[in-house]
C-alpha cells in the first residue's frame, strides 16, 4: 500500500469510510483528554473529517496532515472557506484562523514544522495502515508529537474475512505500539451499526493514551 493507494481512493470517491457528522466516539469521549481552551490537536491523516469542525468549534487550533490534496479543498470547499496555500518543507500549507492542513507524506512531517502538540486525535489513521506501516506509524508519531495524549479509535473484526482498510487493530496491538510510552486506557467498545462493507461482526473502540 503506497501514497497511490489513498490518492486513487479520493481520486475515484471511493469514501465510504468518509462520516457525514462528528463521530460520535469523539463527542462522547474527547473531554477526556481534559484539554484547555486553544490547545493544539493533531489529526494525522484526516481526509475531510467534519471532526476537524467540530474541535474547531470546541475552541482548540487543529493541525491536520492528509496525503491527497484534493480531499483539503473539498474540506474548504465543503466549509465555504477560502484557505491560505502556502509551501511547506513536507509539501503544502492550508491555512484559516485555528486550522492549519499539511498536504503531503506524514512521514515526512517534521517536529520543527508541525510545532507543539497539545493532543492527538487518533480518527483513522493507525487503522488505515497495514501492519509494517503502523510500527513505523506510531513511532513517527510520538517523536513528533513528544508522546502528546491521545484519543485514538480503532476497529476490530476477523481481518481473515475481510481485508483493510481499515484494519482490524486488537489490543494487543495497541499495548505492543504505546505501552512504554502511555498508559492505556479502553473508554468505550460498541458494535459498529451496519458493520463494515461486507462484514457485520465489527466492533470499535476508543481508547485514552496519556503520557507516563
Amino acid at each position: 500500500m503506497d501514497a497511490n493507494f489513498w490518492r486513487e481512493v479520493w481520486a475515484e470517491n471511493n469514501i465510504a469510510f468518509h462520516q457525514s457528522e462528528a463521530n460520535p466516539m469523539l463527542v462522547a469521549h474527547f473531554n477526556e483528554l481534559n484539554l484547555a481552551n486553544g490547545s493544539r490537536v493533531f489529526v494525522p491523516l484526516c481526509g475531510k473529517t467534519l471532526d476537524i469542525s467540530w474541535l474547531i468549534s470546541r475552541g482548540h487550533h487543529v493541525v491536520g496532515c492528509e496525503l491527497s490534496e484534493m480531499a483539503i479543498e473539498q474540506f474548504f470547499a465543503e466549509q465555504g472557506v477560502t484557505p491560505q496555500i502556502t509551501e511547506s518543507t513536507s509539501g503544502k500549507r492550508y491555512s484559516t484562523e485555528n486550522l492549519d492542513i499539511y498536504v503531503g507524506d506524514f512521514f515526512d512531517l517534521t517536529v520543527e514544522e508541525l510545532g507543539h502538540i497539545d493532543a492527538i486525535y487518533d480518527r483513522a489513521a493507525l487503522v488505515a495502515l497495514p501492519k509494517p506501516m503502523r510500527d513505523r506509524y506510531a513511532k513517527h508519531l510520538m517523536t513528533l508529537t513528544n508522546n502528546a495524549p491521545q484519543l485514538m479509535i480503532c476497529y476490530q473484526y476477523d481481518q481473515t474475512k475481510m481485508g483493510g482498510p481499515p484494519f482490524s487493530i486488537s489490543a494487543e496491538e495497541v499495548k505492543q505500539h504505546y505501552a512504554d510510552n502511555y498508559a492505556l486506557t479502553v473508554l468505550a467498545t460498541v458494535e459498529v451499526d451496519g458493520g463494515l462493507r461486507e462484514l457485520n461482526e465489527v466492533t470499535e473502540t476508543v481508547w485514552l493514551l496519556e503520557r507516563r
